[in-house]
């Protein structure tokens, strides 16, 4: 009889231990806008990189930009947390000096222009609590139109004579954001 309760205890015990182990192992789902990230230069196979940014790409699914990036409002650059902007060098946006270091990335949209803002905040959810007193730098970028439509919005970068443009694109709106090393 002792024997019996011992093994029922032990199997109990075993049955417990492997339920919990079944629960810890549930993952989510796919975030709607996943997180992706883009980095200069862009061959994967260079390590000594001089600018990234982490961003989510959320999509327009038929919603219009401006209902999702409003024009005149601060936007996060992207979808849920703000862009996260890492500078490996010491770069200028306009005029402004930019030391090494992790940073804040929002835009102010625009019809003719659109205003890209380095803000010394980091890990920061949206655009909701963004301090001008924060910024770093500023600078105003035209807006021009790509002729591919992009579903998702997408951040690359391209090398360029005096250091490397940040491109940004959602629809056929396209933002070229110029850092000079």
């Amino acid at each position: 009889m002792k024997k019996s309760s011992i093994y029922s205890t032990i199997a109990l015990a075993l049955i417990m231990l492997l339920s919990m182990n079944m629960n810890a192992q549930k993952f989510s789902e796919l975030d709607k806008s996943p997180m992706d990230a883009a980095a200069f230069p862009r061959d994967y196979k260079v390590s000594d990189k001089l600018i990234k940014i982490v961003y989510s790409r959320p999509m327009l699914k038929g919603r219009e930009l401006s209902k999702l990036a409003p024009n005149g409002k601060v936007w996060r650059t992207g979808a849920n947390e703000a862009a996260e902007l890492t500078l490996y060098t010491d770069m200028k946006l306009g005029e402004t000096d930019i030391k090494p270091g992790t940073y804040t990335f929002y835009v102010i949209p625009g019809e003719k222009e659109w205003t890209a803002i380095v803000s010394s905040d980091i890990n920061v959810w949206g655009s909701y609590f963004y301090n001008e007193q924060n910024d770093v730098a500023r600078l105003s970028v035209p807006v021009t139109s790509g002729e591919e439509f992009l579903e998702a919005f997408s951040i690359t970068f391209s090398e360029a004579e005096s250091g490397v443009h940040m491109h940004l694109g959602w629809g056929n709106t396209r933002i070229a954001v110029p850092f000079k090393k």
